[in-house]
Protein backbone atom coordinates (compact mmCIF):
# COMPACT_ATOMS: atom_id res chain seq x y z
CA UNK A 1 0.00 0.00 0.00
CA UNK A 2 1.33 3.53 -1.17
CA UNK A 3 2.19 5.94 1.78
CA UNK A 4 -0.79 8.36 2.09
CA UNK A 5 1.83 10.63 3.46
CA UNK A 6 3.51 10.80 -0.58
CA UNK A 7 0.06 11.00 -1.89
CA UNK A 8 -1.03 13.92 -3.95
CA UNK A 9 -3.26 16.91 -2.68
CA UNK A 10 -4.48 20.02 -3.96
CA UNK A 11 -4.27 23.17 -1.47
CA UNK A 12 -7.60 24.99 -3.24
CA UNK A 13 -6.17 24.95 -6.61
CA UNK A 14 -2.57 24.62 -5.94
CA UNK A 15 -1.85 20.85 -6.57
CA UNK A 16 1.11 19.60 -4.27
CA UNK A 17 3.01 16.55 -4.48
CA UNK A 18 2.52 15.12 -1.13
CA UNK A 19 1.78 16.20 2.46
CA UNK A 20 3.98 17.07 3.95
CA UNK A 21 4.29 20.96 5.04
CA UNK A 22 6.98 23.32 6.08
CA UNK A 23 5.74 25.56 8.80
CA UNK A 24 6.40 28.29 9.11
CA UNK A 25 9.94 29.17 11.32
CA UNK A 26 10.91 32.93 12.08
CA UNK A 27 14.71 33.11 11.44
CA UNK A 28 15.13 36.63 13.15
CA UNK A 29 17.60 37.16 10.17
CA UNK A 30 16.23 40.34 8.61
CA UNK A 31 17.52 44.00 8.60
CA UNK A 32 14.86 46.53 8.85
CA UNK A 33 12.53 44.02 7.35
CA UNK A 34 13.77 43.32 4.22
CA UNK A 35 15.55 39.22 3.58
CA UNK A 36 19.40 38.97 3.80
CA UNK A 37 21.66 36.31 2.14
CA UNK A 38 20.80 33.97 4.92
CA UNK A 39 17.11 33.71 3.97
CA UNK A 40 18.41 32.60 0.04
CA UNK A 41 20.82 29.92 2.17
CA UNK A 42 17.92 28.51 4.94
CA UNK A 43 14.90 28.72 2.12
CA UNK A 44 17.17 27.62 -0.68
CA UNK A 45 17.86 24.57 1.11
CA UNK A 46 14.14 23.59 2.14
CA UNK A 47 13.25 24.13 -1.39
CA UNK A 48 15.37 21.18 -1.80
CA UNK A 49 13.99 18.91 0.80
CA UNK A 50 10.82 17.31 -1.41
CA UNK A 51 8.14 18.53 1.07
CA UNK A 52 5.25 19.57 -0.89
CA UNK A 53 4.91 23.13 -0.07
CA UNK A 54 7.27 25.61 1.59
CA UNK A 55 5.59 28.07 4.16
CA UNK A 56 7.77 31.53 4.46
CA UNK A 57 8.51 32.75 8.10
CA UNK A 58 5.73 35.11 9.85
CA UNK A 59 6.16 38.30 7.47
CA UNK A 60 4.70 41.29 9.17
CA UNK A 61 2.18 43.59 7.38
CA UNK A 62 3.46 46.79 9.36
CA UNK A 63 7.15 47.76 10.30
CA UNK A 64 5.29 47.82 14.38
CA UNK A 65 3.81 44.17 13.74
CA UNK A 66 7.18 42.46 13.37
CA UNK A 67 7.54 40.50 16.18
CA UNK A 68 11.59 41.49 16.87
CA UNK A 69 13.07 44.21 14.59
CA UNK A 70 14.85 41.51 12.78
CA UNK A 71 11.78 39.94 11.48
CA UNK A 72 11.39 39.53 7.62
CA UNK A 73 8.45 41.97 6.16
CA UNK A 74 6.52 43.08 3.37
CA UNK A 75 5.35 46.09 3.55
CA UNK A 76 7.01 48.58 1.04
CA UNK A 77 9.09 48.79 -2.00
CA UNK A 78 12.77 47.56 -0.14
CA UNK A 79 10.91 44.53 1.68
CA UNK A 80 9.46 43.40 -1.48
CA UNK A 81 12.65 43.69 -3.52
CA UNK A 82 14.91 41.64 -1.04
CA UNK A 83 12.19 38.79 -0.88
CA UNK A 84 11.86 38.67 -4.83
CA UNK A 85 15.93 38.25 -5.02
CA UNK A 86 15.76 34.72 -2.56
CA UNK A 87 12.25 33.98 -4.36
CA UNK A 88 13.65 34.37 -7.77
CA UNK A 89 16.86 32.03 -6.75
CA UNK A 90 14.64 29.53 -5.33
CA UNK A 91 12.44 29.00 -8.72
CA UNK A 92 15.16 29.03 -10.66
CA UNK A 93 16.26 25.36 -9.31
CA UNK A 94 13.03 24.13 -7.39
CA UNK A 95 9.34 24.29 -8.22
CA UNK A 96 8.08 23.55 -4.95
CA UNK A 97 5.02 25.82 -4.15
CA UNK A 98 5.74 28.71 -1.50
CA UNK A 99 3.09 30.02 0.39
CA UNK A 100 4.17 33.26 3.13
CA UNK A 101 3.00 33.50 6.46
CA UNK A 102 1.34 37.33 6.98
CA UNK A 103 1.38 38.61 10.60
CA UNK A 104 1.18 41.63 13.04
CA UNK A 105 2.61 40.52 16.03
CA UNK A 106 0.45 43.28 17.99
CA UNK A 107 1.03 43.09 21.84
CA UNK A 108 3.92 40.46 21.31
CA UNK A 109 6.06 43.02 18.80
CA UNK A 110 9.22 44.67 19.89
CA UNK A 111 11.20 41.69 21.36
CA UNK A 112 14.68 40.14 21.50
CA UNK A 113 15.37 37.72 19.23
CA UNK A 114 14.88 34.28 20.89
CA UNK A 115 18.92 34.19 21.74
CA UNK A 116 19.05 37.38 23.16
CA UNK A 117 16.40 36.15 25.53
CA UNK A 118 13.03 36.84 23.67
CA UNK A 119 11.83 39.50 26.01
CA UNK A 120 10.41 42.98 25.30
CA UNK A 121 12.71 45.80 24.15
CA UNK A 122 11.30 48.86 25.55
CA UNK A 123 10.47 51.10 22.74
CA UNK A 124 12.35 53.68 24.30
CA UNK A 125 15.47 51.66 23.62
CA UNK A 126 17.49 51.04 20.41
CA UNK A 127 15.11 48.20 18.49
CA UNK A 128 12.02 48.86 20.16
CA UNK A 129 8.54 50.62 19.43
CA UNK A 130 5.52 50.92 20.96
CA UNK A 131 3.19 48.07 20.82
CA UNK A 132 -0.84 47.62 19.70
CA UNK A 133 -3.34 45.68 21.02
CA UNK A 134 -7.27 45.32 21.29
CA UNK A 135 -7.10 45.89 24.90
CA UNK A 136 -4.39 47.86 27.22
CA UNK A 137 -3.60 44.92 28.86
CA UNK A 138 1.05 43.51 28.71
CA UNK A 139 1.86 39.85 27.66
CA UNK A 140 3.92 40.09 31.14
CA UNK A 141 3.34 42.37 34.10
CA UNK A 142 7.06 44.14 33.83
CA UNK A 143 6.03 44.77 29.76
CA UNK A 144 4.99 48.32 29.01
CA UNK A 145 1.12 47.90 28.05
CA UNK A 146 0.15 48.59 24.46
CA UNK A 147 -1.44 51.09 22.92
CA UNK A 148 -5.63 50.34 22.16
CA UNK A 149 -6.65 50.35 18.98
CA UNK A 150 -9.22 52.53 17.50
CA UNK A 151 -11.22 51.91 14.90
CA UNK A 152 -8.55 54.03 12.29
CA UNK A 153 -5.85 51.93 13.61
CA UNK A 154 -8.09 48.66 12.21
CA UNK A 155 -8.89 50.23 9.03
CA UNK A 156 -4.81 50.70 8.75
CA UNK A 157 -4.00 47.40 9.70
CA UNK A 158 -6.64 45.84 7.61
CA UNK A 159 -5.24 47.67 4.61
CA UNK A 160 -1.55 46.70 5.00
CA UNK A 161 -2.60 42.87 5.37
CA UNK A 162 -4.30 43.90 1.97
CA UNK A 163 -1.29 45.38 0.85
CA UNK A 164 1.02 42.45 1.81
CA UNK A 165 -1.56 40.20 0.13
CA UNK A 166 -1.02 41.87 -3.42
CA UNK A 167 2.67 42.60 -3.29
CA UNK A 168 2.64 38.50 -2.48
CA UNK A 169 0.78 38.01 -5.95
CA UNK A 170 3.34 40.28 -7.31
CA UNK A 171 6.30 38.03 -6.42
CA UNK A 172 4.39 34.71 -7.64
CA UNK A 173 3.53 33.40 -4.22
CA UNK A 174 1.48 30.68 -4.48
CA UNK A 175 -0.27 30.79 -1.02
CA UNK A 176 -0.80 33.26 2.11
CA UNK A 177 -1.65 31.54 5.87
CA UNK A 178 -2.69 34.69 7.86
CA UNK A 179 -1.22 34.23 11.06
CA UNK A 180 -3.93 33.76 13.68
CA UNK A 181 -2.22 31.94 16.43
CA UNK A 182 0.40 31.71 19.23
CA UNK A 183 -0.63 35.19 20.62
CA UNK A 184 -0.28 37.86 18.27
CA UNK A 185 -2.44 40.80 16.87
CA UNK A 186 -5.64 38.56 15.54
CA UNK A 187 -5.38 35.58 17.82
CA UNK A 188 -5.44 38.66 20.52
CA UNK A 189 -8.49 39.85 18.88
CA UNK A 190 -10.49 35.98 19.26
CA UNK A 191 -9.79 35.13 22.69
CA UNK A 192 -11.49 37.01 25.49
CA UNK A 193 -8.21 36.75 27.44
CA UNK A 194 -7.12 39.29 25.60
CA UNK A 195 -10.01 41.54 24.35
CA UNK A 196 -11.47 43.09 26.83
CA UNK A 197 -13.09 45.61 24.60
CA UNK A 198 -16.95 46.89 24.81
CA UNK A 199 -17.64 47.59 21.08
CA UNK A 200 -18.11 45.77 18.16
CA UNK A 201 -15.27 43.75 18.33
CA UNK A 202 -15.22 42.58 21.87
CA UNK A 203 -17.34 40.80 23.78
CA UNK A 204 -19.43 38.24 22.27
CA UNK A 205 -17.56 35.56 20.30
CA UNK A 206 -18.83 36.76 17.05
CA UNK A 207 -17.47 39.99 17.86
CA UNK A 208 -14.09 38.75 18.71
CA UNK A 209 -14.13 36.80 15.73
CA UNK A 210 -15.18 40.13 13.78
CA UNK A 211 -11.79 41.74 13.11
CA UNK A 212 -9.81 38.73 12.33
CA UNK A 213 -12.68 37.65 9.60
CA UNK A 214 -12.40 41.24 8.63
CA UNK A 215 -8.98 40.58 7.65
CA UNK A 216 -9.12 36.95 6.15
CA UNK A 217 -11.98 38.98 3.65
CA UNK A 218 -9.60 42.00 3.14
CA UNK A 219 -6.66 39.45 2.11
CA UNK A 220 -8.54 37.14 -0.05
CA UNK A 221 -10.14 40.08 -2.13
CA UNK A 222 -6.85 41.50 -2.96
CA UNK A 223 -5.08 38.05 -3.42
CA UNK A 224 -5.98 36.16 -7.01
CA UNK A 225 -8.59 33.81 -6.80
CA UNK A 226 -7.15 31.22 -8.01
CA UNK A 227 -4.82 31.16 -5.09
CA UNK A 228 -5.33 30.04 -1.85
CA UNK A 229 -5.84 31.84 1.83
CA UNK A 230 -5.33 29.98 4.57
CA UNK A 231 -5.32 30.62 8.16
CA UNK A 232 -3.52 29.25 11.01
CA UNK A 233 -5.39 28.93 14.52
CA UNK A 234 -4.03 28.08 18.24
CA UNK A 235 -7.19 25.33 18.85
CA UNK A 236 -6.67 26.63 22.65
CA UNK A 237 -5.13 29.42 25.05
CA UNK A 238 -4.68 26.36 27.37
CA UNK A 239 -5.61 29.31 29.63
CA UNK A 240 -8.90 28.58 32.08
CA UNK A 241 -11.80 30.93 30.18
CA UNK A 242 -9.58 31.41 27.30
CA UNK A 243 -10.20 30.99 23.54
CA UNK A 244 -11.57 26.99 23.68
CA UNK A 245 -11.33 23.78 21.25
CA UNK A 246 -15.15 25.03 20.34
CA UNK A 247 -14.43 28.59 19.77
CA UNK A 248 -11.94 27.36 16.95
CA UNK A 249 -14.55 24.96 15.37
CA UNK A 250 -16.92 27.91 15.25
CA UNK A 251 -14.54 30.09 13.70
CA UNK A 252 -13.66 27.22 11.24
CA UNK A 253 -16.58 26.90 9.99
CA UNK A 254 -16.94 30.09 9.49
CA UNK A 255 -13.51 31.31 7.67
CA UNK A 256 -14.31 27.83 5.34
CA UNK A 257 -17.83 29.38 4.54
CA UNK A 258 -15.70 32.72 3.77
CA UNK A 259 -13.56 30.73 1.65
CA UNK A 260 -10.87 29.82 2.97
CA UNK A 261 -8.58 26.93 1.52
CA UNK A 262 -7.04 25.45 4.76
CA UNK A 263 -6.93 25.63 8.45
CA UNK A 264 -3.72 24.75 9.99
CA UNK A 265 -3.90 24.14 13.98
CA UNK A 266 -1.42 25.17 16.38
CA UNK A 267 -2.17 25.64 20.00
CA UNK A 268 -1.12 28.27 22.59
CA UNK A 269 0.93 31.26 22.65
CA UNK A 270 -1.92 34.09 24.29
CA UNK A 271 -0.38 33.88 27.90
CA UNK A 272 2.66 32.83 29.98
CA UNK A 273 0.01 31.28 32.07
CA UNK A 274 -0.92 28.73 30.10
CA UNK A 275 -0.44 24.96 31.19
CA UNK A 276 0.47 22.52 28.21
CA UNK A 277 0.62 18.66 28.58
CA UNK A 278 3.19 18.63 25.37
CA UNK A 279 3.79 15.17 23.77
CA UNK A 280 4.78 13.59 20.86
CA UNK A 281 1.58 14.75 18.44
CA UNK A 282 -0.67 16.36 21.35
CA UNK A 283 -2.26 19.12 19.12
CA UNK A 284 -2.91 16.37 16.78
CA UNK A 285 -6.87 15.82 18.63
CA UNK A 286 -7.34 19.48 17.66
CA UNK A 287 -7.01 19.16 14.10
CA UNK A 288 -9.02 15.58 14.09
CA UNK A 289 -12.08 17.29 15.86
CA UNK A 290 -11.77 20.40 13.15
CA UNK A 291 -11.44 18.19 10.39
CA UNK A 292 -14.58 16.46 11.54
CA UNK A 293 -16.29 19.82 11.00
CA UNK A 294 -15.23 21.00 7.83
CA UNK A 295 -14.78 19.63 4.76
CA UNK A 296 -11.59 21.80 3.87
CA UNK A 297 -8.31 20.38 4.56
CA UNK A 298 -6.66 20.90 7.93
CA UNK A 299 -3.18 20.78 9.02
CA UNK A 300 -1.86 19.41 11.90
CA UNK A 301 1.40 20.76 13.31
CA UNK A 302 3.46 20.16 16.75
CA UNK A 303 5.98 17.04 17.96
CA UNK A 304 5.50 15.39 14.54
CA UNK A 305 9.00 13.61 14.12
CA UNK A 306 8.83 10.56 13.66
CA UNK A 307 7.92 8.94 9.68
CA UNK A 308 5.42 6.38 10.93
CA UNK A 309 3.76 8.64 13.15
CA UNK A 310 3.07 11.10 10.17
CA UNK A 311 1.90 8.46 8.15
CA UNK A 312 -0.55 7.13 11.06
CA UNK A 313 -1.76 11.02 11.44
CA UNK A 314 -3.31 10.56 7.66
CA UNK A 315 -4.03 7.07 7.46
CA UNK A 316 -6.34 7.76 10.82
CA UNK A 317 -8.31 10.78 9.44
CA UNK A 318 -6.73 13.30 12.07
CA UNK A 319 -5.54 15.56 9.60
CA UNK A 320 -5.25 15.87 5.87
CA UNK A 321 -1.65 17.15 5.38
CA UNK A 322 1.41 17.29 7.91
CA UNK A 323 3.50 20.38 9.26
CA UNK A 324 6.81 20.15 10.27
CA UNK A 325 9.38 22.82 11.90
CA UNK A 326 12.00 21.96 13.78
CA UNK A 327 12.05 18.40 13.14
CA UNK A 328 13.17 19.77 9.27
CA UNK A 329 15.46 22.28 10.67
CA UNK A 330 17.25 18.95 12.22
CA UNK A 331 17.27 16.89 9.11
CA UNK A 332 16.69 19.26 6.10
CA UNK A 333 16.14 16.08 3.85
CA UNK A 334 13.19 14.40 5.98
CA UNK A 335 10.99 13.95 3.12
CA UNK A 336 13.78 12.16 1.62
CA UNK A 337 14.43 10.09 4.13
CA UNK A 338 10.72 9.27 4.99
CA UNK A 339 9.86 8.80 1.13
CA UNK A 340 13.15 6.13 1.38
CA UNK A 341 11.45 4.91 4.50
CA UNK A 342 8.26 3.71 3.06
CA UNK A 343 9.84 2.98 -0.58
CA UNK A 344 8.07 6.02 -2.11
CA UNK A 345 9.48 7.90 -4.95
CA UNK A 346 10.51 11.64 -4.64
CA UNK A 347 11.88 14.41 -7.04
CA UNK A 348 15.20 15.73 -6.60
CA UNK A 349 17.14 18.14 -8.22
CA UNK A 350 20.00 16.27 -10.95
CA UNK A 351 22.85 18.09 -8.69
CA UNK A 352 21.66 15.67 -5.49
CA UNK A 353 21.52 12.91 -7.49
CA UNK A 354 24.63 10.93 -6.68
CA UNK A 355 23.96 11.40 -3.25
CA UNK A 356 21.55 8.35 -3.55
CA UNK A 357 22.65 5.05 -1.90
CA UNK A 358 22.58 2.03 -4.11
CA UNK A 359 19.92 0.18 -2.40
CA UNK A 360 17.61 3.82 -2.66
CA UNK A 361 18.42 4.36 -6.11
CA UNK A 362 15.16 3.86 -7.73
CA UNK A 363 13.54 6.59 -5.14
CA UNK A 364 14.80 9.59 -6.82
CA UNK A 365 13.53 10.95 -9.88
CA UNK A 366 15.13 14.00 -11.38
CA UNK A 367 13.11 17.37 -10.72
Amino acid sequence: MSARLFSPIALGTCPLKNRIVIAPMCQYSAEDGRMTDWHMMHYGNLAQSGAGILTIEATAVLPEGRISYADVGLYDDATEAAMDKVLRALRRWSDMPVAIQLSHAGRKASSARPWDGGGQIASAATHGWPTVAPSPLAYQQNYEAPHALDRNDLARIRHAFAAAARRAARLGIDAIQLHGAHGYLLHQFLSPLTNQRSDDYGGTPENRMRFPLEVFHAVRDAFPAERPVTMRLSATDWVDGGWSLDDTVAFSRTLEAAGASAIHISSGGLSPAQKITIGPGYQVPFARTVRDAVSIPVIAVGLITEFAQAETILQNGDADMIAIARAILYDPRWPWHAAAHFGETITVSGQYLRCQPRQYAHLFTRG
